[in-house]
Formats: structure tokens, sequence, C-alpha cells
């Protein structure tokens, strides 16, 4: 399955994004799916994720603000990311496996300030 990431930008601390990851060549769930991210000169930290059975999780960095879904018709996978603090600023990847560990594309840029 071929994986792209948009929605990021930058944003002032307190407000939302919504990531989206666009799926080709294979339904999504088919797969347990996840957003995990990476901010310079740390490692990658998986935040969310939901399994074959809509089964939903959450990294305890994300819960409570961050809200993981699936749109199997669209073949889409979504990230909406509420009350974002600085500590947020990262580039966000989606990817299969337990929360995104299979992640290789582009990812998107989520900058807080």
């Amino acid at each position: 399955v071929q994986l792209v990431e948009s929605g990021g930008g930058s944003v002032q601390a307190g407000g939302s994004l919504r990531l989206s990851c666009e799926a080709s060549g294979s339904p999504l769930s088919n797969y347990c799916m996840g957003w995990l991210r990476q901010a310079p000169g740390r490692e990658r930290e998986g935040i969310a994720q939901v399994d074959t059975d809509g089964i939903v999780d959450y990294a305890r960095s994300a819960q409570g603000r961050f809200t993981i879904s699936r749109d199997n018709a669209k073949n889409m996978l979504y990230l909406q990311s509420n009350s974002l603090k600085t500590e947020d600023t990262a580039m966000y990847y989606c990817g299969k496996g337990r929360y995104g560990a299979d992640a290789r594309g582009q990812g998107t840029q989520v900058t807080v300030s």
C-alpha cells in the first residue's frame, strides 16, 4: 500500500489540525494503521493506531487531544489533533503496523508556536 500524508501546517498553541493519509494499492482496512511523529534530534514516537477491528489506542502524549479515524470507503486515514502544544511540533507520518511502525512516506510537518 502506498501512503501520502497531508494536512500539516503552522498553528498557534491551542489550535487544531486534521492530518490526512491517502492510501492506494490496497485497502487500509486490511491493516492495523497508525500515526507516528519525529521531532528533530528525537526518536520516532508512535502516537495513535487503529486496528483491523476498528479498535483505537493512543500514546499518553496523545490521549484526550488526538483522534485517529479511518474511512474505508475513501481509503483514508486521519488524525484530528486538538489543543496542540509546542511539543507537538514534528514531522508526522502514517504507516502500517502498530502505531504506524512501517511508515516510510514523506510525512507532513506540524509546527506549533
